[in-house]
């Protein structure tokens, strides 16, 4: 991350820091899974859901803000469910529960985890739109794979996803109604207007976080270090 860099720099000034940014990477490759596909069929009639859906994926921990992800969605007219592809953290979901009662709104939907590759590609594949709350770690690998993946994408706006995601993204804050608020304004959007976030998203990770394009990098700085 370049912001992580930066940070080194000021943060560690009087050692003089020699860095070399060189990003994490993704790669834009459909899912070799149909939408008729048995396998995908299956794991929507699983967790009961139909048609287009909200998806997040990512640990389920405080700093990745499901909480006002769920806050806001609850708040919200969409119609679509909220599929929430996360570890098991019975302490926050108690947490979230007794503060939000969301298990009151049919729409929000813990799915668990999804570690077939192929499936989960699908699925971001699928998506109507991505949420990414996540606020620190730099270049976080789950927003590149929303980027290569899912043409609408809704991050929190923090400076490491604004680095990565730039205008191929809309973004929102934590305050109160904030997220509320972008969700319904997405909802009329037209096929071809999110078609065009997903043509930005697809064209940055072709030509800033492709695997070839970073290793090409590494490469050379490994080279320079070898003089």
């Amino acid at each position: 991350s370049k912001n992580i860099e930066e940070y080194i720099k000021d943060e560690y000034v009087k050692y003089q820091p020699k860095t070399t940014f060189i990003a994490y990477g993704s790669d834009i490759v459909p899912s070799v899974l149909t939408d008729e596909d048995e396998k995908y069929q299956n794991w929507l009639e699983e967790h009961n859901l139909k048609g287009e859906f909200y998806l997040s994926v990512g640990r389920f921990v405080e700093e990745n803000n499901y909480e006002v992800m769920i806050r806001e969605f609850m708040a919200s007219n969409t119609t679509k469910d909220f599929a929430i592809i996360t570890t098991y953290n019975p302490k926050y979901v108690a947490h979230l529960q007794q503060k939000l009662q969301y298990k009151q709104d049919k729409r929000i939907k813990f799915v668990g985890t999804v570690y077939d590759q192929e499936l989960l590609l699908k699925i971001r594949e699928n998506a109507y739109a991505y949420f990414h709350g996540h606020e620190v770690g730099g270049t976080n690998p789950s927003l590149l794979e929303s980027l290569a993946s899912t043409d609408l994408n809704l991050v929190l706006d923090v400076e490491f996803n604004k680095e990565v995601a730039g205008d191929a993204a809309l973004y929102w804050k934590k305050d109160l109604n904030n997220l509320q608020t972008l969700i319904n304004s997405v909802e009329s959007l037209s096929i071809e207007e999110i078609k065009k976030y997903g043509n930005k998203a697809k064209r940055i990770i072709k030509d800033k976080y492709n695997w070839n394009f970073i290793c090409d990098k590494y490469k050379k700085l490994f080279d320079r270090l070898k003089e």
